[in-house]
C-alpha cells in the first residue's frame, strides 16, 4: 500500500506479531488503551457486520499508524452524515481510526492529533479515499 503526497510516497507496513504490543503505547503514550477502545467502539458504530476479531496493525512511513480488522469488504454506515457504502476492511479501519484519533485529540491528546493528521495524509491518496472522506465528513 502506498500514497503520494507532495511527491513523497507514504507507505503502510503491516506490524509483525512480535512488535504489536509496543505499537499503541509507542504512538499514543498513556492514552493507548483509550485509543484502542475508541477504535473498536467506532467500528461497532460504523458497521453492523463488525463483531470483534483480529485486527492488523500498520505503521506508516510518515510516522503514522492505523489498525484494520482482518475481514473482507464491510458495509459502513454513519447516520450522522447519511453516509452508507461498502469498503475494504483496510479502508474501514482507516475510517474508524480517523474517528477515534479525532475523538481522543478532542480530549487534549497531542499524540492523537499528530496521528490523525499523519493518517489523514495517507488516506488522501488511498484507493478508497473518496469513501473514507465521505464517511468522516
Amino acid at each position: 500500500m502506498f500514497t503520494e503526497l507532495d511527491n513523497q510516497t507514504i507507505t503502510a507496513t503491516i506490524v509483525p506479531e512480535s512488535k504489536r504490543m509496543e505499537q499503541l503505547p509507542k504512538k499514543f503514550g498513556k492514552q493507548f488503551l483509550r485509543v484502542e477502545s475508541a477504535v473498536y467502539m467506532f467500528m461497532e458504530k460504523l458497521s453492523s457486520q463488525y463483531d470483534g476479531g483480529y485486527w492488523n496493525f500498520y505503521t506508516l512511513s510518515n510516522g503514522g499508524f492505523f489498525m484494520a480488522p482482518a475481514l473482507g469488504n464491510m458495509k459502513i454506515e454513519w447516520v450522522e452524515n447519511y453516509f452508507e457504502g461498502k469498503m475494504s476492511a483496510d479502508a474501514a479501519g482507516i475510517t474508524a481510526c480517523l474517528f477515534a484519533f479525532s475523538y481522543i485529540a478532542g480530549l487534549g491528546s497531542e499524540q492523537a492529533t499528530e496521528m490523525f493528521y499523519k493518517l489523514r495524509d495517507y488516506a488522501q491518496h488511498h484507493d478508497e479515499q473518496k469513501l473514507i472522506f465521505k464517511a468522516i465528513d
